[in-house]
């Protein structure tokens, strides 16, 4: 066994986050990629990478071999996929995948990364996670699949006796978001001048590198089988864009949308996206997520774990200055 930490995910926003700041603390990192995975988010950076993919176990097996610890941050985080068995793939029977082959390998501790999606909604202020939530309450692939994948992941930490540990991050924003995420589609739209209105919703914005701040944390002194909220700012959806616009010389949005004139939109986007072969740029769970504001609390992170959250501005300036130094304003 050596010291070496696996990270699933880590040529990813939030993976590559977590891969640099365990390097930072002086980890030795062994990087999970697929064949055909894009590495600029890994370049520079003192890491092992295998390759190996979430469906493959015997690929993982290899992969965790030898590992004092396993970060498994690899997710499909999309609104919408012309073939929606393949989020289910990743993220739960990927994430089954991964705890098996950590639980062959002996590793000695895991940190899963599911999500804020996971969380029910509290009737005032912000939820946490005691916050009740169920299954037909989940709206979409993304968050059924991602419910689903963390039950299933606790359940298999207990069957096979693993020291496991949940972190549920919001809506991370700030460097490096190469796809980008659908949070950094909607902050890059907006310095882009291209948002100029809003549906009446908010999120809870954290800079990424506090997300993996979080993760470190939670690997260093987080209980067995508990969940950490790991968050930053709730803000409304026109105080996100409002500021990202701002950050490129542009002026706050000025309509405020119904979602109910969205929907058909959404409708629309998605039927062409089928034939077009191209994501759609609004998607029918997007909407209906939109009529539920994810505000949340960290208090638990910040107590326990010695969690700290900057404000959303730097989130938005860090992610701006990247998108504008990658050319994409």
């Amino acid at each position: 066994m050596t010291d070496t930490l696996l990270v699933t995910g880590a040529t990813g926003f939030v993976g590559s986050a977590v891969a640099r700041r365990l390097l930072a603390a002086g980890h030795p990192v062994r990087a999970l990629v697929r064949a055909r995975s894009q590495l600029d988010n890994l370049r520079g950076l003192d890491v092992e990478t295998v390759v190996g993919d979430l469906r493959d176990p015997a690929s993982l097996r290899r992969a965790a071999a030898g590992c004092r610890g396993l970060f498994h941050v690899a997710a499909d985080y999309r609104l919408w996929a012309r073939r929606p068995s393949e989020i289910y793939a990743s993220n739960l029977r990927g994430s089954r995948n991964v705890v098996l082959a950590a639980a062959r390998a002996g590793v000695e501790r895991i940190v899963y990364t599911s999500s804020v999606a996971t969380l029910g909604h509290a009737a005032s202020g912000p939820a946490d996670e005691e916050t009740p939530a169920r299954l037909e309450d989940m709206i979409g692939h993304y968050k059924r699949s991602k419910f689903m994948a963390e039950r299933l992941v606790l359940q298999l930490a207990e069957r096979h006796a693993l020291d496991l540990v949940v972190v549920n991050p919001s809506a991370p924003v700030g460097p490096r978001d190469i796809k980008p995420t659908p949070t950094g589609r909607m902050v890059l739209d907006a310095a882009r001048g291209r948002m100029p209105a809003w549906v009446d919703s908010g999120l809870n914005i954290v800079h990424v590198d506090d997300v993996a701040d979080g993760h470190l944390l939670a690997w260093q002194h987080g209980a067995r089988g508990r969940r950490y909220v790991l968050g930053g700012e709730d803000m409304s959806l026109k105080a996100i864009i409002t500021a990202a616009a701002a950050l490129n010389g542009h002026g706050p949005p000025r309509l405020r949308m119904p979602s109910s004139l969205l929907m058909p939109l959404a409708l629309a986007a998605e039927g062409w996206a089928r034939l077009s072969k191209r994501a759609p740029g609004i998607t029918v769970d997007g909407v209906r997520l939109a009529g539920q504001p994810m505000y949340f609390s960290h208090a638990r992170a910040d107590r326990e774990l010695g969690y700290r959250a900057r404000p959303a501005a730097e989130a938005f300036a860090d992610a701006v200055a990247w998108f504008r130094e990658q050319g994409r304003l």
